[in-house]
């Protein structure tokens, strides 16, 4: 017989669930006052950005991002419409492609980071101390969340972490 989740993993669980949804949900709040697009596309430009030759196959894209995107081909026509990605057919693998950020991606993301990082100071970091996030963190990490980041992330460059 398997072992059931005690009531206070059930209850951690279902906390773990209500709050993931109300913060996305506020943040997502937060981008649109500011005039910006959803969260799914600063998501999407951020990958693209770390990508060492700025771009990836549109199944890598969806594997990296943050947000689960069960219409990633929508999202990526969207950008392509917008001129903020293009897609490229692979050299090698004519039947492949590539999804690769414009200018004027790199520009949206670093131009929406402001918002969404006053968004996650408003939602997280306000209402945790620094040692409180690491514990967090960690917490998470024994739950199988780690992202494979060891350093506290920043948003803001291309180069850096979540």
């Amino acid at each position: 017989m398997k072992r059931k989740p005690s009531t206070e993993a059930t209850a951690a669980w279902i906390r773990l669930v209500r709050v993931q949804s109300r913060v996305l949900d506020a943040v997502e709040q937060e981008l649109k006052k500011a005039g910006f697009p959803p969260l799914a596309w600063y998501d999407a430009l951020l990958e693209l950005s770390r990508a060492p030759t700025g771009e990836l196959r549109p199944v890598e894209l969806e594997r990296q991002m943050l947000i689960p995107q069960y219409s990633a081909s929508r999202l990526i026509d969207r950008l392509v419409d917008e001129g903020l990605a293009v897609r490229r057919e692979c050299k090698m693998d004519k039947r492949g492609q590539f999804v690769e950020i414009t200018e004027a991606g790199r520009e949206l993301q670093k131009r929406m980071w402001s918002a969404y990082s006053a968004a996650i100071e408003n939602h997280v970091g306000s209402k945790l101390s620094d040692a409180d996030a690491v514990k967090l963190s960690a917490l998470l990490d024994r739950l199988g969340c780690s992202c494979g980041e060891t350093t506290s992330p920043a948003i803001g460059e291309s180069t850096s972490a979540r």
